[in-house]
């Protein structure tokens, strides 16, 4: 863990700025990713076009405190990063940027985006961002990421808010709907990230985090991988079942969540490596082919 009681201050500050390396630690193709869910959760939220102001200004402080959280993710994980052969080229770890310098920046984006949405969007959509990056980059990354094997499908609950942000950012209110795609990405996330922790069991055992693979073992963690996988499938239907969406989505969700099979399947019986690779590059395009399903099924019925 992370040493959270310095900055690891220099003894003359260096104050130079490396701005590609904090942009690097705002995580922006997971941003990107938190923002397509989260413009998709706003344009659900009304039949015609969306406010600019809550569509744009919305999803900007979105994405400014994303990548705050991310940050502080950084800051907290950076022992472990430099332990870790996938991390260790992180800007923490390589030392492109100081603590204190990230900290920083967590610090002012946070404040920023949290300011842009309690000020021009809704005080509603300004606490509950705030909820999912106190979640995230505390409640998960400090805690539960090294206190539990079952860390992600309990912190997953803080990376499955985007389209309720979204949401409230037009409607300024909760319902069910948006909870149905929240619920959908909170299924995804642990075989999303199982899958990676299979292929770096090793290294997450090196710097003692309890992924499940690390401490029920790897086929254990292949067999919850199968199973959400088709809890998943299950899931990808509820937008339909209660007409959030038509047949196109229906379709293109089947197609997509079949591929999603196939390779937890071969992942079941196969390579632990290569195929958890396979299927962990696969749960990405799947979220973000499935979430712009659901955004041309609902322009489409709007046009007709």
């Amino acid at each position: 863990m992370a040493k959270l009681n310095t900055l690891n201050l220099p003894k003359s500050l260096r104050w130079r700025v490396n701005w590609r390396a904090l942009y690097k630690l705002t995580k922006p193709k997971v941003v990107a990713l938190i923002v397509l869910t989260s413009v998709v959760g706003a344009c659900l939220a009304t039949s015609g076009l969306p406010p600019w102001q809550a569509l744009l200004l919305g999803n900007l402080g979105i994405a400014l405190m994303a990548g705050g959280a991310a940050a502080f993710n950084h800051y907290i994980d950076s022992e472990a990063d430099a332990a870790m052969a996938r991390t260790h080229n992180r800007p923490l770890p390589s030392g492109a940027v100081a603590n204190w310098q990230a900290v920083l920046w967590a610090s002012l984006l946070s404040l920023a985006g949290f300011g842009l949405l309690y000020l021009w969007v809704n005080p509603l959509t300004a606490w509950l961002t705030a909820a999912s990056l106190v979640g995230y980059a505390v409640i998960y990354t400090l805690w539960l990421k090294r206190a539990t094997p079952q860390n992600i499908v309990i912190g997953g609950l803080a990376g499955a808010m985007p389209p309720l942000l979204g949401w409230t950012a037009v409607n300024n209110s909760i319902s069910a709907e948006p909870l149905l795609l929240v619920m959908l990405i909170f299924t995804w996330t642990p075989p999303h990230f199982w899958a990676l922790a299979i292929a770096r069991r090793d290294e997450y055992a090196k710097v003692n985090i309890p992924m499940l693979p690390v401490t029920h073992g790897i086929r254990f963690t292949k067999q919850l991988v199968l199973l959400y996988s088709l809890l998943l499938f299950a899931v990808a239907w509820l937008p339909f079942l209660v007409g959030m969406s038509g047949l196109l989505y229906l379709g293109l969700s089947c197609l997509l969540n079949a591929r999603f099979m196939w390779l937890a399947w071969r992942l079941y019986g196969g390579d632990n490596q290569r195929d958890a690779m396979r299927l962990f590059g696969y749960s990405i395009v799947y979220l973000m082919l499935l979430f712009v399903a659901l955004l041309a099924d609902h322009w489409l019925f709007a046009l007709l």
